[in-house]
């Protein structure tokens, strides 16, 4: 395997991991900043209310992006296992 094989395998593995894991960050991200903004605006500071929505819009996202990230992943070992098979790793 050259140098520029194992940067190929490396970024591609790094990629996945991103996209991956992007359905899930995104959703957290917006979710919170959307609680933020409306705590800001009613001054409601309940820690409650930060996780609950935020752990239930995170576990619908998983059911719905499961598929997604399975076939991103699964994309992903089928390289690797194809490059271990021909003996190129």
């Amino acid at each position: 395997m050259t140098e520029i094989q194992a940067y190929e395998v490396i970024s591609d593995t790094v990629l996945a991991v991103l996209l991956a894991s992007g359905p899930v960050l995104g959703v957290a991200l917006i979710i919170g900043l959307v609680i933020a903004f409306f705590q800001a605006l009613t001054q409601i500071q309940e820690m409650t209310l930060t996780f609950v929505p935020k752990i239930l819009m995170i576990f619908l996202t998983l059911l719905v992006a499961t598929p997604f990230m399975y076939a991103t992943l699964k994309s992903l070992s089928d390289t690797v296992f194809d490059l271990i098979g021909s003996g190129g790793l």
